[in-house]
């Protein structure tokens, strides 16, 4: 959860809080947790340090204590100790100094502390480009004492110093052995063995390595020309083309200089129910005679409340994590090295620590794909690290349920596979998806079923024991032979019975009313080469939940470096590059320099591959640049990928370029004031520029344009002249078209979806909580789009999905923005609320009513349909009072709030 929210929300107007972390301030032999803020006003910056509650979401949840100004006075290093820094996963240990304070801090290990620290050196960076104009920090009294006003919740201020003063005795005791360690440090990083390091290595912001892994990176490093010990500051390294060059040449001929050693792998999967942990994970997790060298744990539906779905915060993350630790093999000592969590979707990765210094590039990553693609009670989590030499990334998912959606999970999958992306330690390289890795570990609950067989029939096949004829009829066996999902992945041989579904507490097949078909919806499959399963086996012994956990375990061919032939290879990379770079200019042979897409859609994928051969005789480095005034290298519809990135002599790369039109760029595209035209700029580093243009033609959609152009449209859209659209995109919504019919009370549109919705659906299961097809979604845009047929086609949840992307694409919301303070203001008084809408422009009125009348006939349904008024308040809320500028979670409240009187029954 973002916490930088809550910070906001105790600011001035002017000051914003770019960026916050949580970290540990470290007093003596204690540990206190606090809250830092990178705060900004007037392009002057501070880092305010607020003591908290567990999970700040409000200004209450805070209490400022300190604020250090970033001027020529500060400063940040690195502290961590070589003990620390061999410990897998490690957090970092800073010491931030102003004037003769210091405070001595640790930063949870991840990116997102990478990104803070980063954002710290910019800040600082731009104080030292101008040390004649030093920052006054005036602003800074207002919060010495005083309280918020502007109406918020008033906060009184605690006296600041508090944190700098309860560190200053200690920092006085250690000011003398400190320096000299200082100097020690110092010394040792001119010479080149520095173990406590500066943060501008990137290598230390993830996890230190061994030694011979220091020194091939030191290698890359020092063949360029910079200086190779600059000022102890936080900063990202800048790779110039040569390092960059080299670094592909060595990643070109890894055969030369890797051997494979083999490394176990203990991979589990277990849906918990939303239950606390009630016996002993042993049998499941401590299975194998001899202990694992990785554990890698997934878990599905660790928390089924609402709490958890709306605010992603768990006591029950703890308790699973102390079961898991405890359950882990006694004869193997292991470090903890990363947790990821979305909503119930966990994954927890353990090492023996004798291999904790062969782990680095450690990044985590999350991906809802619950209604709208944005909600995480489905989706994933994962991990991507480096172990020795090779790139390992792990999943584990929570795909859609019901035995009918196969459809539905096979989607999933490939949403995951599209949006999952790990940052790299260089900001400039392109991130990460999973395919690009050398192993992939995917776990979890898949929720495939066993179809075309009743329910007498698979419990009898599996009373014989007859697992291959049942694994027959499973829906991801099916699936995976179509090539449907998981290309290029293997699974093993399946001789368990199947792991779902149970009455909890006991061996007994679901004996409830659905009485659902035995499935094994919880799976383990593996991509890469090299790769031996030992086991796959599920654990009848556990009975917490409905299902029964899963584990496998894998025998993995890992990839390490052999010190002297990587130094030879090095050499002979290096020779070779001086002898060829000064001679020869780059060069790229592109397979077409015009690209058309034809009939683009509103959210519907369109890619054309742009192939780039180096024809030169060097390695070359290409990037799409930007070209003047313009803010970045392509139109928002437009993407490359990859948009830079280097080509070997003689090799060649394919470059996707993808048309994608969502809601921000619809709506000129629907009026024709923008069209689908651009031109991409290709720069070759030493080399020359091509330019590449791109053309479309873009088909006008219902989504993404206003109520007011919507009402005024007897027809379908795309049977409308371009002109007429502009001229009703220009119009205000106090205007109708001259000489044109009374407009319609709401777009035609949107009442054939809540019409077929209030026939069909109004019983449906978690309707609005499960999403629809991608497929069936371009059906429904197509039919409102063009009229044709006269009935939507699609899944009850298809066309629920539809509404709500209506909902979201509209450029003005169906509440004004100009309505959207008041809103906030009278969000609890309901006659208040009542007669904001009262005022509401005409057609906007009409569609705020008629929506709120539908949801209450849902309400009424809501034994049949599991709905709510929270659930709907939520939902809705949020696409109905959206806010023209970042919404923080008071107001997300407060909107909610604001539409619960709306809902509820007897409301006009």
């Amino acid at each position: 959860m973002d916490q930088s929210v809550a910070i906001q929300e105790t600011l001035e107007k002017d000051d914003n809080c770019a960026i916050a972390v949580q970290c540990d301030v470290l007093f003596d032999d204690v540990e206190e947790s606090r809250l830092l803020g990178l705060v900004e006003s007037a392009k002057e910056y501070a880092i305010f340090i607020y003591s908290h509650r567990r999970m700040a979401i409000t200004a209450e949840d805070v209490s400022l204590e300190d604020i250090i100004p970033i001027s020529l006075d500060f400063a940040v290093v690195e502290v961590s100790s070589p003990e620390e820094l061999v410990v897998v996963g490690a957090d970092t240990r800073v010491r931030m100094s102003f004037q003769d304070q210091e405070l001595e801090l640790r930063l949870p290990f991840g990116s997102h502390s990478r990104i803070f620290l980063g954002e710290v050196n910019k800040a600082w960076s731009d104080v030292c480009r101008s040390p004649t104009q030093a920052p006054k920090f005036e602003w800074i009294n207002k919060y010495h004492k005083g309280t918020r006003g502007q109406g918020a919740v008033k906060q009184a201020i605690a006296p600041l110093g508090t944190t700098l003063s309860k560190l200053n005795q200690h920092q006085k005791t250690e000011k003398s052995s400190d320096k000299k360690g200082t100097l020690e440090k110092e010394k040792g990083s001119n010479s080149g063995t520095q173990k406590s390091k500066v943060y501008s290595n990137p290598e230390s912001q993830s996890i230190s390595i061994r030694e011979d892994r220091d020194d091939l990176d030191d290698l890359v490093r020092s063949s360029s020309h910079t200086p190779s010990n600059k000022a102890q500051i936080l900063a990202m390294p800048q790779f110039g083309l040569r390092d960059n060059l080299i670094r592909c040449e060595l990643l070109k001929n890894e055969d030369l200089y890797t051997y494979l050693e083999p490394f176990s792998f203990f991979l589990g999967t277990y849906n918990v129910n939303g239950q606390t942990p009630k016996e002993s994970l042993r049998p499941w997790l401590s299975c194998t005679p001899n202990p694992p060298d990785i554990y890698c744990v997934g878990f599905q539906e660790l928390d089924l409340s609402k709490e958890a779905f709306f605010f992603n915060d768990t006591p029950k993350e703890q308790e699973w994590t102390k079961a898991v630790f405890e359950a882990l093999h006694p004869e193997a000592k292991y470090a903890f090295v990363k947790l990821v969590r979305l909503v119930g979707i966990m994954l927890i990765f353990y090492v023996k620590k004798e291999h904790a210094e062969f782990i680095s590039d450690v990044e985590t990553e999350t991906v809802g794909t619950g209604i709208m693609g944005r909600m995480g009670n489905k989706g994933a989590v994962a991990i991507r690290f480096r172990f020795h030499n090779s790139d390992i990334c792990v999943v584990n998912s929570h795909l859609a349920a019901h035995i009918e959606e196969y459809e539905r999970r096979n989607q999933d999958y490939k949403d995951i596979c599209g949006r999952l992306q790990f940052r790299q330690i260089d900001p400039n390289q392109p991130p990460l998806t999973i395919m690009k890795h050398n192993v992939i570990l995917w776990i979890g609950d898949l929720n495939y079923r066993i179809t075309d067989l009743d329910v007498d029939k698979v419990k009898e096949l599996i009373s014989k024991k007859d697992f291959e004829k049942l694994h027959s009829y499973d829906q991801l066996k099916r699936q995976i032979d179509e090539e449907a999902v998981f290309e290029g992945f293997e699974e093993g041989e399946i001789d368990f019975q199947p792991t779902y579904k149970y009455d909890t507490g006991s061996d007994k097949w679901d004996t409830s009313e659905k009485c659902r078909v035995p499935a094994w919806c919880d799976r383990i499959l593996w991509r890469g080469k090299n790769i031996d399963q030992q086991h796959y086996q599920s654990h009848m012994a556990l009975k917490t939940s409905d299902h029964k956990p899963v584990s496998s375990l894998l025998v993995i061919g890992i990839k390490r470096v052999n010190g002297e032939a990587y130094k030879k290879t090095f050499e002979e990379i290096v020779r070779n590059i001086d002898k060829m770079e000064n001679e020869c200019i780059p060069s790229v042979t592109l397979s077409k320099r015009e690209f058309h897409f034809k009939d683009v859609k509103f959210m519907q994928h369109q890619a054309e591959t742009l192939s780039l051969f180096n024809d030169g005789q060097v390695p070359c480095q290409f990037e799409f640049i930007q070209k003047p005034n313009e803010p970045t290298y392509c139109k928002p519809w437009l993407t490359a990928n990859p948009f830079k990135g280097f080509i070997a002599q003689g090799g060649s790369v394919d470059i996707e370029l993808e048309v994608f039109v969502n809601r921000s760029t619809a709506p000129g595209l629907n009026s024709g004031v923008q069209q689908i035209e651009d031109i991409l700029v290709l720069h070759l580093e030493r080399g020359k520029d091509y330019f590449i243009s791109v053309t479309g033609n873009y088909l006008p959609s219902c989504y993404g344009t206003s109520l007011h152009s919507l009402c005024q449209l007897r027809e379908p859209i795309q049977d409308m002249p371009q002109e007429t659209l502009r001229e009703l995109a220009e119009m205000s919504s106090t205007e109708d078209a001259a000489n044109t019919e009374k407009p319609l009370d709401i777009p035609k549109e949107l009442w054939m979806m809540v019409d077929h919705l209030f026939r069909n659906a109004i019983k449906q299961e978690d309707i609005f909580q499960q999403p629809g097809l991608r497929s069936e979604f371009a059906e429904i845009r197509d039919c409102l789009d063009t009229g044709m047929p006269d009935s939507l086609p699609g899944s009850n949840h298809s066309v629920a999905e539809a509404l709500l992307l209506f909902l979201d694409a509209l450029p003005e919301p169906v509440v004004p923005y100009s309505f959207y303070q008041q809103c906030l203001e009278c969000c609890s008084n309901a006659s208040q609320c009542e007669k904001v809408i009262s005022m509401l422009p005409q057609c906007h009125k009409n569609v705020f009513n008629y929506l709120a009348a539908f949801l209450r006939e849902l309400l009424k349904n809501s034994v049949s349909n599991r709905l709510d008024v929270g659930i709907l308040a939520t939902i809705f809320a949020s696409l109905l009072l959206r806010s023209s500028t970042k919404q923080d979670l008071a107001e997300k409240r407060k909107t909610q709030e604001f539409f619960q009187h709306f809902l509820a029954q007897g409301s006009s």
